[in-house]
């Protein structure tokens, strides 16, 4: 069973709703957002999905869109969320992690590329 299914079923088996925190890649910073990511984890969040900056985010709101902003000024790329991704792994390897980004991120990488490779660093599932 993957690590998102064990947790659902964990929290049905607990009659309770997952906490789900979202955090930018790369806002403050990468190392920053690392630290955010295990914190939250440790602070209780069910599974924690990570927003890969992307240069024109008009379906997201003005605080997402910020944040994106600010972490591709500091020059925040999906390589980076998925060491982001790959470092949270090794102290939470249980944990569910999630990106959330936009199919143009995911098509400019290589869609069989970019699924070998955000599977290898631990990444659990994706919200296009």
């Amino acid at each position: 069973m993957t690590r998102i299914g064990k947790t659902l079923k964990r929290l049905k088996n607990e009659k309770r709703s997952a906490l789900v925190l979202f955090l930018t890649a790369g806002d403050p910073s990468v190392k920053q957002t690392v630290d955010l990511v295990r914190a939250a984890f440790d602070a209780g969040a069910d599974i924690v999905e990570i927003g890969v900056p992307f240069s024109d985010p008009v379906a997201d709101g003005p605080v997402i869109q910020e944040s994106y902003l600010r972490a591709i000024d500091k020059g925040t790329n999906v390589k980076d969320a998925m060491e982001i991704a790959r470092k949270v792994r090794t102290t939470h390897p249980d944990s569910p992690i999630v990106f959330m980004l936009t199919c143009n991120l995911v098509l400019t990488y290589g869609v069989k590329k970019f699924m070998k490779d955000s599977a290898e660093c631990g990444v659990d599932g994706l919200i296009l």
